[in-house]
C-alpha cells in the first residue's frame, strides 16, 4: 500500500474518474469539490498523522451521497491511497457510498439518513468545550436538501444559543431543498444568531475568506452555491 500527498488540485478529476460503478452519484460529489479542496487544502488542521490527535480539527461529510470527491481529496492529501479508488462502492472496498468512520482514515462520521451530521458537529463542539479544548473547530458539510429535516432545525437554534463559537457549516446549495425561506439559506442561521456568508462555491479565494472570516461568539454559516441539480 502506498500513499502520497504530493497531488493539487488539478489532479482531483483523474483521481475521481479512478472510481467508477452505477451508483456514482457524480453530481452530488463534483458539487462538493470545491468546498472540500479548500478546507482540506487552505483550513483544517488535520493531516494523515493526526487523525485521533486530541487537538485536531474535526471534518464531519453529513452530505455523504456520492462521496467520490471526498476520496479523491482524501487521496490527493495522503489519508487513503490511491490503489483504493478504482475498487470504491465493491464489496471488500473500504470506500462505500457513503463513508464509514471505522474504514477510512479521516472520516469522523459514517454518514447515511439525512440531518444527522449537524447536530453530531454541534455535539462534538459541545463536547470540546466541556473537555476545555478551545482550539479545535469542528467543521460539517451539508446539503441544502438536508435543512428539510427538523433535526437540523433544532440544531442550528441550539449551536447559537449555546454561542458554539468553533462550529462551522458549510451549505452547497444546489437549489434542491423543498421549503425555501424568504433571505435565502443564510437568513435561517442568522435569525438563530449565527455569523454567516454566502459565496460562489467555485471560486476558492470566496471559499477560503469566508472560511477564515472571523465570528466571536457565534458559530458560522458559509452558503456555498453552485449549479442547481436540475440545471445540467
Amino acid at each position: 500500500m502506498t500513499i502520497t500527498a504530493d497531488h493539487g488540485y488539478d489532479d482531483l478529476p483523474r483521481l475521481m474518474s479512478l472510481m467508477t460503478g452505477d451508483e456514482k452519484h457524480s453530481f452530488a460529489a463534483t458539487s462538493t469539490l470545491d468546498v472540500l479542496w479548500v478546507l482540506y487544502d487552505r483550513v483544517l488542521d488535520v493531516t494523515p498523522g493526526r487523525t485521533e490527535a486530541v487537538d485536531r480539527d474535526r471534518f464531519l461529510l453529513s452530505k455523504g451521497h456520492g462521496p467520490m470527491a471526498y476520496y479523491a481529496v482524501l487521496a490527493a492529501k495522503g489519508f487513503v491511497p490511491e490503489e483504493w479508488l478504482p475498487g470504491f462502492g465493491s464489496y471488500d472496498s473500504p470506500l462505500g457510498h457513503h463513508p464509514d468512520r471505522v474504514l477510512v482514515p479521516g472520516a469522523e462520521i459514517g454518514s447515511g439518513s439525512l440531518g444527522h451530521g449537524l447536530p453530531l458537529a454541534v455535539g462534538s463542539a459541545l463536547g470540546l468545550r466541556a473537555q476545555g479544548l478551545t482550539d479545535p473547530a469542528v467543521w460539517v458539510l451539508i446539503g441544502d436538501a438536508e435543512l428539510d429535516e427538523g433535526s437540523n432545525h433544532e440544531a442550528i437554534a441550539y449551536a447559537g444559543a449555546a454561542g458554539l463559537d468553533r462550529l462551522h457549516t458549510v451549505v452547497v446549495d444546489n437549489a434542491s431543498a423543498s421549503h425555501a425561506l424568504p433571505g435565502g439559506i443564510a437568513a435561517r442561521f442568522e435569525a438563530a444568531n449565527w455569523s454567516t456568508a454566502t459565496v460562489d462555491g467555485r471560486d476558492h479565494a470566496a471559499l477560503y475568506e469566508a472560511f477564515t472570516a472571523p465570528h466571536p461568539g457565534r458559530p458560522h454559516a458559509v452558503v456555498a452555491r453552485v449549479e442547481p441539480k436540475n440545471a445540467r
